[in-house]
């Protein structure tokens, strides 16, 4: 989004960080921002006001500080990818993620079939589509029941709550989820989908269609920041020596083809979803999670992108500095 906050942001802060006064201003400066479009490919989520928006900033040590309404519901969608290529890699080991999903930007849309057929030893990297499938069928279960009820339990466990399925959604995305069913049908063919790719294609569908909240989100996030461990529950989700392999993961393909230009501009990991939610991760710090339906033209949410920015500059909190 580029330096547009640079006049009005808060000099960055040497100690104490005054996060709930960051917070109320981001809110503010960007609350009448009525850029980008509701996604509509997907009827269901054509519904959601574009007035929803919402910042929540969860940090290690378990504080929330939040403005708008942080517990408005929305569906996770491609949001829920971080949580699952978490759980494949707590399964199947680092080695194995790699050289399975792999860890390269495609450089094409995010539900590209043409970055398949580029590279189809694998699918690139676990945030695209393909990739994501991919995930779900490498899940280490006995049959697609079993392999739900991992991937709902571990969302709930980062959320720290008992999380649902948006049915209006999962329908909506079963009705026209024919391309997701074309690339499971490619990465067969190459032998890069590991169960029945009616089955992984469904999994994928139902777990995009999981609704959270921005405080979820932002708890969900937090469990990564904290190297892996839930400053909620007190529960290790993921191996220590996983999480930099995530965030990894993250800064290379959470915004589809806005990934570079946000590492560049903003400088931490973040994962973008096409209900309108982003989460941030600023390592042994914070999460920052904002929930803002209209999206920019590679499907991120505008708000969301300007408050993260704003957020991360007031913080000093760009990895690369």
């Amino acid at each position: 989004m580029g330096n547009s906050y640079a006049k009005t942001a808060p000099s960055p802060e040497s100690s104490t960080t005054d996060y709930s006064t960051i917070v109320q201003n981001a809110y503010t400066q960007f609350k009448n921002d009525k850029r980008g479009d509701v996604a509509d490919y997907i009827p269901a989520l054509a519904k959601y006001s574009p007035d929803n928006y919402a910042i929540v900033i969860a940090t290690v040590d378990g504080k929330i500080f939040s403005a708008g309404n942080k517990e408005a519901l929305f569906p996770l969608e491609s949001l829920t990818k971080v949580f699952t290529l978490a759980l494949v890699m707590e399964q199947q080991g680092q080695k194995q993620t790699l050289n399975k999903l792999g860890a390269n930007a495609t450089g094409l849309p995010f539900n590209s079939g043409l970055a398949v057929e580029l590279r189809p030893e694998r699918p690139q990297n676990p945030l695209v589509n393909a990739g994501a499938i991919s995930s779900v069928s490498l899940l280490n279960a006995k049959n697609p029941d079993a392999k739900w009820q991992q991937i709902i339990g571990n969302l709930n466990a980062f959320a720290d709550n008992q999380l649902h399925v948006n049915q209006e959604v999962y329908q909506s995305e079963s009705e026209t989820n024919q391309h997701n069913q074309a690339l499971a049908l490619l990465m067969q063919s190459y032998g890069r989908l590991y169960s029945n790719p009616r089955e992984a294609v469904d999994l994928y569908t139902r777990q995009c269609s999981v609704d959270a909240s921005t405080l979820d989100l932002a708890k969900m996030g937090a469990t990564i920041a904290n190297h892996g461990q839930s400053p909620y529950s007190g529960k290790r989700l993921i191996a220590e020596e996983n999480v930099p392999k995530i965030l990894a993961e993250m800064a290379i393909a959470g915004l589809y083809d806005g990934s570079g230009q946000w590492l560049y501009n903003v400088g931490i990991p973040a994962k973008s979803g096409v209900g309108g939610g982003i989460f941030a991760v600023v390592p042994g710090k914070y999460a920052v999670a904002v929930y803002s339906p209209p999206l920019d033209k590679e499907g991120n949410s505008v708000r969301a992108q300007e408050a993260i920015e704003y957020i991360a500059h007031a913080t000093q909190a760009n990895v690369f500095r």
